[in-house]
């Protein structure tokens, strides 16, 4: 079961949708629905056993009476705390923490469904699958968790949905502290270090309180879990699951940039409007100001008829008050555009700097497997060319297996693990250990009288080679001397 990986992840919003808040209580329209079941990740025919826990620990049936949004205003207003985005144009602080949890398929299926047999083929018909305890259970204990970690008090909504692919929990959660909202002191920290250490703490935290009772690892990289150790399905299991996380959570980042992308043609737009307005406004103020100017001048002057210039003068003054009016809204809407714009051009360097994060996880990670593969391809390569050799080598006569004497593929099926051993230590410059270990068991070979070290301008794969050889010949029975520095 120590395959079984648990998965947490969390994603920060300024607010939840009612459109967002139907996807999570699967109140779609039916547009949406179709939608969903083109992806092929959902099956309305299990959605009968989706659920969600409510205050107290209690399981009940998903209840959309009223959405999540209803329900957080519903909180906040039983507790007297105001939405900081309430009143703006446009959202600008972090109000919602959306929590994921769930686990490896295999094992997530295992607790929602048992050994009952479910088709996840398009279109198939789940309608006769019942829902296990067991899932309740662990829906508990993870809003156990969370309840002890943020307050039972900021959780909107904590939904669980069975009908797709994997079992999953959706927290809502409100990063709420001593009665205001508080993310960056909950949640993010001063920066991004500390960010990614909270989040690696929350997951080592999740995993010790809640998903060692049910069987899940933690979750980490393949050179931490000796991937090379598993067997042929295990480790395959793991590489895929370690992809689809990453190149979901690029995907995720990649809609959020589409979205910001257009959030910010929007905002540019505005601005762009906003500031031709301003212009006009300013153009008119100025024509309007010069003819007034030029009025109070003809009236001070006598110089036209007074009873119009005063009416005309008193019209060019409403119409500046006017425009002088028009003018502040604009320009304070214009200063408001402005800052969102900031805001979303700010938004999106992060998203931008954290995908290009993930790009170089993954380039990362698919290096490290090819390394580990690599490694494991040759181990096994190995083992089939020593195995053989030793089939062969009984069935040769003496003058065929004379042929082999001296050579390293003898060596290695002979003594192989001392072998290795005896080359690991000349690899690291350890000679009088290897020499040491060599006479132990019986070596001391090596016959040469030429300086033994590592070329300045040998690379690692010439130096194993050598050492593997230097090895071999220091395994032999003692003949001659030790080899020198």
């Amino acid at each position: 079961m120590a395959d079984q990986k648990q998965v947490l992840d969390v994603q920060v919003s300024k607010g939840i949708t009612a459109a967002q808040s139907n996807e999570h209580m699967r109140q779609r329209s039916e547009r949406a629905e179709k939608y969903a079941m083109d992806k092929g990740n959902y099956d309305p025919t299990r959605k009968h056993l989706n659920f969600e826990i409510t205050p107290g620990g209690n399981v009940r049936s998903i209840d959309t009476s009223r959405n999540i949004p209803e329900r957080m205003a519903d909180i906040l207003s039983r507790r007297g705390i105001k939405d900081p985005n309430e009143g703006l144009a446009e959202p600008k602080y972090r109000t919602v923490v959306n929590i994921i949890f769930g686990g490896s398929r295999r094992r997530m299926c295992e607790l929602a469904f048992g050994t009952q047999e479910v088709d996840f083929k398009k279109d198939a018909d789940n309608t006769h699958i019942k829902r296990k305890s067991e899932i309740e259970r662990w829906a508990k204990d993870v809003y156990s968790f969370v309840s002890g970690r943020y307050g039972e008090q900021n959780i909107a909504a904590f939904i669980v949905h069975l009908d797709e692919v994997n079992p999953h929990i959706h927290c809502t959660l409100l990063p709420i502290k001593d009665g205001r909202f508080a993310y960056k002191e909950i949640f993010a920290g001063k920066d991004k270090f500390e960010y990614s250490a909270r989040m690696k703490q929350l997951h080592t935290d999740f995993f010790a309180e809640v998903n060692t009772k049910w069987g899940m690892s933690r979750g980490s990289s393949v050179s931490e879990t000796g991937a090379r150790h598993r067997t042929t399905e295990e480790y395959r299991r793991m590489l895929s699951e370690e992809c689809t996380t990453i190149e979901e959570n690029i995907d995720r980042h990649r809609k959020a940039l589409s979205e910001l992308q257009s959030d910010i043609r929007l905002a540019e737009r505005r601005i762009k409007g906003l500031t031709t307005m301003v212009d006009n406004l300013e153009k008119s103020k100025a024509e309007k100001e010069a003819l007034l100017s030029a009025a109070e001048h003809d009236l001070k002057a006598n110089s036209g008829n007074a009873a119009e210039l005063t009416t005309q003068i008193q019209m060019l003054e409403k119409e500046l008050g006017d425009i002088n009016k028009q003018l502040a809204d604009k320009q304070q809407k214009l200063q408001v555009a402005d800052q969102q714009l900031a805001d979303l051009k700010e938004n999106m360097d992060a998203i931008e700097g954290r995908t290009e994060e993930l790009k170089e996880e993954a380039y990362k990670y698919s290096r490290d497997v090819h390394s580990k593969v690599d490694t494991l391809l040759k181990d096994v390569l190995l083992e089939s060319v020593v195995g053989e050799y030793r089939n062969v080598s009984a069935q040769m006569d003496v003058s065929e297996r004379q042929l082999f004497d001296g050579s390293l593929v003898q060596s290695i099926a002979e003594q192989g693990a001392d072998v290795m051993h005896c080359a690991t230590m000349l690899f690291l410059g350890m000679l009088d250990d290897a020499t040491s270990f060599a006479e132990t068991r019986g070596g001391g070979g090596g016959g040469s009288d030429l300086k033994w070290g590592r070329d300045d301008d040998e690379d690692n794969r010439a130096w194993a080679l050598r050492c593997m050889r230097m090895a071999s010949r220091m395994m032999r029975p003692a003949v001659g001397k030790k080899p020198k520095r």
